[in-house]
């Protein structure tokens, strides 16, 4: 094996805990290692990068991965970190997410070549749906103590007087659902290793009691610490939500942005686990940062690897100019070149007015369309002394109280964008 992975994690910071004998485990040879993911939506977030990154990391070192869709723990909702039960998915729905997950990670792991370590996606709902519930308590439940299972940080939190609710059974033997999980894999696959957050360890841990156990063998945790940000807010979510890494969900645009405005403390962690970069050039870019802050280069450097990574090269250079509209370096041309929901995510928050398109025939007069029909500019009279002095735009260029707008205007056939000086915008909505 040529690269220590267990190293590689460690100067990235993506080791919280790690079982002893881990690393010296992986040196020995190809190893397979698995990480569960939760396939509630049709598309993964950016919470679940961390632990595609730790796969992806771990096929590069030349083992294989394995990316386990919790089709049956799905259906039952892990206790760890949450405070109610979840919703349960139906078949059909789950067989849905799980394509579309696939989908999403083949951007990152290798699963069609005909490599010895290529990736291997298994949803464990196919080997628990014909497990009966007696089978399960017989070959599986005796081996596991209440008293083992109670002393779990994720049960104990649940169980405290402080939590408003209790514990159902069904989330008390999550755990073990989840800890026969990884002695399948291992009796099947030969996998011996599992990762996932830190708030996982519990669950994992009980994975390697199994293998002891029932299966004779030994069986190892990694865990990566949970991604915080500096100021305390919860990494990945914006004030609309997730950030999903599906672009109709999270347009590519809105996706580059939030990686854009990191802070320079998030963004020198986030460049070593969100990117493949090597760490003399992380090294090299963290000083360059550090001597000139403004320039945002770890910024810029972290959000064009990771948009490029989960969308495209095109789609990053389109986030990049729709980015730049706000701070008028662009045309007419690029404005026309934004599709309509990133049109709306650049425009978000900014004044809007309906007019039906009736009124662009023959043509809409500029004052009609500052003041009267839309309410931009408070009177005809300031939108008269603006157009004067030069500081009125459509569509990014400059006109004079002559210009009548048209449908030659329409942005997607559907919107114009007004302008007065550099910073206050207004969108005209043509239905």
């Amino acid at each position: 094996m040529a690269k220590n992975f267990v190293q590689e994690l460690q100067w990235r910071g993506m080791v919280h805990d790690v079982m002893p004998g881990a690393e010296e485990h992986l040196m020995e040879g190809m190893r397979a290692a698995y990480v569960g993911i939760d396939p509630t939506a049709d598309s993964l977030h950016i919470g679940h990068l961390v632990s595609v990154m730790m796969l992806k990391h771990f096929q590069l070192a030349g083992h294989k991965p394995f990316a386990l869709v919790g089709g049956a723990t799905g259906m039952i909702g892990d206790p760890s970190g949450k405070s109610a039960e979840r919703n349960l998915l139906d078949e059909k729905t789950l067989r849905h997410n799980q394509e579309a997950i696939k989908s999403q990670l083949s951007r990152f792991l290798d699963f069609e070549s005909d490599a010895d370590n290529a990736a291997v996606l298994v949803n464990n709902y196919d080997w628990m749906k014909d497990f009966t519930f007696l089978e399960f308590i017989r070959d599986v439940g005796k081996h596991i103590t209440v008293n083992y299972m109670m002393a779990k940080d994720s049960v104990k939190k649940r169980l405290s007087s402080d939590a408003k609710e209790g514990m159902s059974f069904t989330e008390f033997t999550y755990q073990l659902v989840q800890g026969y999980d990884f002695l399948y894999l291992y009796q099947n696959h030969d996998c011996t290793l599992q990762m996932g957050g830190s708030d996982q360890w519990g669950n994992i841990t009980t994975g390697t009691e199994l293998i002891r156990r029932i299966g004779g063998g030994k069986g190892f945790a990694l865990t990566c610490p949970l991604i915080t940000k500096a100021d305390g807010t919860k990494f990945g979510k914006t004030e609309g939500g997730n950030v999903w890494l599906d672009a109709e969900r999270t347009s590519p645009y809105k996706f580059y942005q939030y990686w854009l405005n990191t802070s320079d403390e998030d963004a020198e962690k986030y460049i070593k686990i969100f990117t493949f970069l090597e760490k003399e050039e992380i090294e090299n870019l963290v000083a360059e940062h550090k001597e000139a802050p403004h320039l945002r280069m770890l910024q810029k450097k972290l959000a064009e690897e990771i948009t490029t990574m989960v969308h495209s090269k095109e789609d990053l250079e389109n986030a990049i100019k729709a980015s730049e509209i706000l701070f008028g370096k662009s045309t007419s041309a690029d404005l026309k070149q934004l599709n309509e929901k990133t049109f709306l995510d650049v425009f978000e928050g900014v004044p809007q007015a309906q007019i039906s398109k009736n009124e662009l025939n023959p043509g809409l007069d500029m004052i009609g369309a500052l003041a009267a029909k839309t309410n931009f500019l408070g009177s005809n009279g300031e939108a008269r002394r603006d157009l004067k002095q030069n500081s009125i735009s459509v569509n990014k260029e400059k006109v004079k109280e002559d210009y009548l707008i048209t449908e030659a205007d329409l942005i997607n056939n559907k919107f114009v964008l007004l302008q007065r000086g550099k910073k206050n915008y207004f969108v005209l909505i043509v239905e």
